[in-house]
């Protein structure tokens, strides 16, 4: 039986207010994060004097440094970071889909809110290719039809601004899943223009996670064919973890992969494991005991 981070955060199940997708606000001290990047290798960033947020943070938190992205190009990383597997994608295709559970439908049947902020989407729901700075294949969430094909669990993938007024208003859901456009995501801009992103939402974002939430940051791929564990190889990127429950200056050994991320986000809230998130070794030595 593997060690669940579910101690450390119970609250997020205990304290929820029953709820399909991320309608309302859940009545919870503590809340998780995601954050996913673009396309760069591990030494692009920590280091990098372009970057100084994110080193900052870095050294602040936890660092994954053999922390591996499963494939290129980027539509089945994402699909693997929310569902546990590419299943069968190998480009950034428009029209296929997902089948089965997914992190997002786990929550909504666990009574979670959850909400994903997609910069530049034009409104709740999108299901066009394109449009300024948002692309589908950042979107995993559109190709799950259990999400894309259900009204209610659909009108929780939401334009960033949303973001903005749930700061405000102190209405985060239980987890969030905040994917910036492709110039603040690192993809068609420089690494210190998400740096600067980061730099301004971080901090604002920290403060509502509570005593027991995480943010956790990662790139959906690099520019090499590093890999490892068998299931891996799109590039060795860096993985950071922050938060009050978060070992500051922890340097976590061992290989990971996205499904280790899926599968440590899946043990903090309580629910089970999907596909190749079952086997993945965790982020659990981030965290305090």
């Amino acid at each position: 039986m593997a060690i669940r981070l579910t101690a450390a955060l119970a609250l997020l199940t205990a304290l929820a207010v029953p709820g399909d997708g991320g309608a309302g606000s859940d009545r919870v001290d503590s809340r998780i994060a995601v954050i996913v990047l673009e396309n760069r290798e591990i030494g692009e960033v920590i280091g990098n004097p372009r970057a100084p947020f994110l080193n900052r943070i870095a050294r602040r938190g936890a660092l994954a440094s053999h922390y591996f992205a499963i494939t290129h190009p980027s539509l089945p990383n994402y699909l693997a970071l929310l569902g546990g597997s590419t299943f069968g994608v190998r480009e950034n295709c428009v029209e296929c889909t997902a089948g089965g559970p997914n992190l997002a439908l786990q929550l909504s049947r666990a009574g979670l809110s959850w909400r994903a902020y997609i910069e530049g989407l034009p409104h709740r729901c999108y299901r066009g290719d394109a449009a300024g700075v948002y692309v589908k294949r950042h979107n995993p969430f559109m190709y799950f039809p259990s999400i894309a094909a259900n009204p209610r669990r659909c009108a929780s993938v939401v334009p960033a601004a949303r973001l903005d007024a749930d700061l405000r208003r102190r209405t985060l859901p239980a987890v969030s899943w905040i994917v910036p456009g492709l110039c603040h995501g690192a993809h068609d801009c420089g690494i210190e223009v998400a740096d600067s992103y980061l730099k301004r939402l971080i901090p604002r974002l920290a403060r509502q996670l509570g005593p027991r939430g995480f943010l956790a940051i990662t790139f959906d791929e690099g520019t090499t064919d590093a890999g490892c564990c068998g299931v891996a190889r799109g590039g060795r990127v860096a993985t950071i973890l922050k938060g009050a429950h978060v070992r500051p200056g922890a340097r976590l050994e061992g290989r990971f992969t996205h499904y280790s991320l899926l599968a440590t986000l899946e043990d903090a809230v309580g629910v089970s494991r999907l596909r190749h998130a079952r086997s993945a070794p965790t982020l659990r030595a981030a965290f305090r005991r």
